[in-house]
Parts: structure tokens; sequence; C-alpha cells
């Protein structure tokens, strides 16, 4: 079986619920989600979404709930608009790449700076 086909209905999937999160869930409790990615099984019937939430661990802790909580709603939704006979089953992980990537962006930054600063700079003999 050939891969094209969960590559391409986790692109669709990815897009059409950060549009239904977006418009559709009304939970204050959610916070500035991103969805980030999405890989689908090769049978089709997971769909496992990675989705990416600015603030605080307790805001994250409360995105992610009220995502699992609207899991099925979001699943209904997304079945009007999938053309599939059954729609994949939605689980919602915590991507923390973002988070890494700044973590690790700042510890360059501090590299960079201490280098320039001459306290991380090494003997230049030739």
């Amino acid at each position: 079986m050939s891969s094209w086909r969960p590559e391409s209905v986790g692109k669709f999937i990815q897009r059409t619920l950060g549009e239904l999160i977006q418009s559709r869930v009304k939970d204050p409790r959610l916070g500035f989600v991103t969805i980030t990615g999405c890989r689908v099984s090769k049978d089709l019937k997971v769909a496992r979404v990675y989705v990416s939430v600015m603030g605080s661990d307790q805001d994250r802790d409360a995105s992610m709930e009220t995502l699992n909580r609207a899991g099925a709603f979001l699943r209904r939704e997304l079945a009007g608009q999938l053309r599939m006979r059954h729609t994949p089953e939605l689980i919602f992980d915590y991507d923390d790449s973002v988070e890494r990537g700044a973590r690790i962006s700042k510890l360059l930054d501090k590299i960079k700076d201490s280098e320039e600063t001459g306290h991380g700079a090494g003997d230049s003999a030739g």
C-alpha cells in the first residue's frame, strides 16, 4: 500500500481541523492552539493530531483537555467534509517542538553573546 493516501488525508485533516477549531469550538478554556501536524495510520482508521499551545503549562493542560472532549464533535464535523466511508478516530498529542526550538534558540543566542564578549573565544594560533 502506498503512503500517499495517509499523507494526503493527514494534510486535509490538519488544515480542516485548524479551521474548525477556530470557527466552531467556542470553549473559553481553549487557548491559542496551532495544529502542527497530523499522521494518519496506513489503514486510515486513526489520525494523530499534533498540537502546539501557547501559554503556561496550565493553559496547555486546559487546551488539551478541551480538544479531547471536543474530539467526537470535531470528528463529526470533519466527516461532513472528508469524502471517505469512515472518518479516522482523532487522537490529540501535545507537540513541544516549538518550545524546544525556542530553548535551543536561546542557548545559541547565549553562546553567540559569550563569543562576542570574548568569553567563548579559543586560541587563534595559526
